[in-house]
């Protein structure tokens, strides 16, 4: 069970939920690749030694921690409020209630709007401001916060709809 669905309150559902990107793969895959070139290389060479298999065991330990680390991390947006949990070991979580929420910063570069990535900054009240990098889709979950923060809004009424003995 993931972090936000073993905390959810009461009557929360999720409406929208998101994780750290998987370019945060590509640099650990790449690392482990160049790991088995040597290894391959004095094997055609036959001059093959159980201490070569390092290397590749190294980059297979960066390759699993990136792994581990993207799938601990969660970012939901709920009906009550938005949820945000990284690391397994040192962990760091932030909930805020909706109605906390003075703003959300997209910072994305020309990469991380091709590829669906950015940076978000969740500001509360007060000004606190929370900042998480990397994340898949940074635009739709700031939509789908403003979509729900919406919906949450009471309409004013209008002086049509107060009664004439009361104007």
């Amino acid at each position: 069970m993931s972090y936000i669905d073993g905390n959810l309150l009461e009557g929360e559902r999720v409406v929208f939920r998101t994780r750290l990107h998987w370019k945060l793969l590509v640099g650990p895959a790449l690392f482990l690749l160049a790991t088995l070139v040597p290894p391959a290389w004095l094997y055609l060479r036959q001059s093959w030694t159980g201490w070569v298999l390092l290397a590749p065991a190294a980059g297979l330990v960066v390759l699993l921690a990136a792994i581990v680390k993207r799938t601990s991390s969660d970012f939901a947006v709920t009906n009550k409020r938005v949820m945000m949990k990284t690391g397994i070991f040192n962990t760091r979580s932030v909930e805020l209630l909706l109605s906390k929420i003075e703003a959300i910063a997209v910072n994305q570069t020309l990469g991380g709007r091709m590829l669906g990535y950015g940076n978000i900054v969740v500001t509360g009240s007060g000004g606190t401001e929370e900042a998480f990098s990397d994340i898949q889709a940074p635009l739709e979950f700031r939509r789908a916060v403003q979509s729900v923060t919406d919906a949450q809004t009471v309409p004013i009424d209008t002086p049509s709809r107060i009664p004439a003995t009361e104007r």
